[in-house]
């Protein structure tokens, strides 16, 4: 059942929690008002139900009872609807018993607008209605930057250093010292973004703020971003691997000198020990990434040929990472009706191409297709992110 969302005008910008009940499939359009069973305001919430082929369901019942696997991953081309999938599945998981953190490493965030709520500052934030926790958290690049930025402005670029200390580089930044590394790196290198979003990663198996969370969901970048995100740990260990390295033969090579002046490495080794812990913590991350039990990577499309294409190959980019997928979200179909006008019955008569193109992909044809209608409001707000979870995540 493909279902179009109506808001009353006096309900478009409500944030306030009200459970809502699925209708049944009818064959008739009309319209049903469900009301309100957590507040005493009573409210009304009108849908337009219009009938279409049966779909196959996501399986959220596996998602929701089991309990190994935590980390939910939604990926794929810009514009498709990734954040409001990722929410209503979080809310969704939330209303499930389920205390759940949604976290966006997109560095163009909209997961303040899909919540109808300030979540800006790169800090946890309650997200009032789901009766569960739910948490949300916008990670701030642009934070990371300007820290980055001021970094190298000072004492002549040594704040650079301070600042690879930090990350546990410094060893890196002592041995580029006359490199002149402020100038080198005022401006912050590509990737940043996914490597902040990998320290977010490295606290959520770290930290015990993070431990009372059973599901947490990421509202990943467009595809280009994520296949960093994904490949950013296998970079890391490796050039970690290569500093190491070069380490050892600058400290075998200068021992016999420091040994004749009795002086002892002792901060370097500090420096190495911190660079094989970070190695340690990649290989963590890769691993979660990488593990079928604990993480799935779920593809969001739409009914379009180029971006079917692309998503065939961000599945075949993720099976290359080994990264577990299953599930693939096609979202604004147009659902069927026998009024359609001319634009509409074009538009959808492209959209089945496109679905069709699917069932035949390679990479595609083997996942459980999800189809999610196109609504006629913005899915913004929990109440319709509640609605919205209803119709994909069953």
């Amino acid at each position: 059942m493909a279902v179009v969302v109506s808001y009353p005008q006096s309900l478009k910008h409500l944030n306030t929690p009200f459970s809502l009940v699925k209708c049944k499939a009818s064959f008739s359009c009309g319209f049903v008002s469900f009301p309100t069973t957590r507040n005493q305001h009573r409210k009304s919430f009108i849908v337009r139900s219009v009938a279409t082929p049966a779909e196959a369901a996501s399986g959220f019942d596996e998602m929701v009872s089991g309990t190994q696997r935590k980390y939910y991953m939604l990926g794929g081309k810009g514009g498709v609807g990734k954040t409001s999938c990722a929410a209503s599945l979080a809310v969704k998981f939330a209303n499930n018993g389920h205390p759940t953190l949604v976290v966006s490493t997109d560095p163009a965030h909209s997961l303040s607008d899909s919540f109808a709520q300030d979540l800006t500052g790169g800090t946890l934030v309650p997200v009032e209605g789901p009766y569960s926790p739910l948490f949300a958290l916008e990670i701030n690049p642009e934070k990371a930057r300007d820290e980055f930025r001021s970094a190298s402005q000072k004492s002549g670029g040594t704040g650079i250093k301070d600042f690879m200390d930090g990350m546990g580089l410094g060893v890196l930044a002592e041995q580029l010292g006359e490199l002149k590394l402020g100038e080198l790196l005022d401006t912050p290198p590509p990737g940043l973004d996914e490597a902040i979003a990998i320290s977010k990663v490295m606290q959520f198996l770290e930290s015990q703020e993070y431990n009372m969370f059973t599901r947490i969901v990421f509202d990943t970048a467009p595809t280009g971003h994520t296949l960093r995100l994904l490949s950013l740990p296998d970079f890391l260990d490796a050039s970690i691997g290569k500093i190491l390295k070069l380490r050892q033969k600058i400290a075998s090579a200068t021992s016999a000198i420091k040994s004749v002046f009795g002086q002892e490495d002792n901060h370097r080794e500090d420096a190495a020990d911190k660079l094989e812990r970070l190695r340690e913590r990649m290989i963590k991350v890769r691993e979660l990434f990488r593990d079928t039990s604990s993480t799935e990577f779920v593809i969001v499309t739409i009914p379009t040929v180029m971006a079917i294409s692309e998503s065939s190959r961000l599945c075949a980019s993720l099976k290359k990472e080994s990264v577990p997928v299953q599930r693939l979200i096609v979202n604004q179909v147009i659902p069927p009706s026998a009024s359609d006008c001319k634009f509409c019955a074009m538009k959808r008569k492209d959209q089945m191409r496109s679905l069709d193109m699917i069932q035949t992909d390679s990479e595609l044809s083997s996942l459980v297709v999800i189809q999610a209608p196109l609504v006629d409001v913005e899915i913004r707000g929990v109440p319709a992110l509640q609605f919205l979870g209803d119709i994909v995540w069953k």
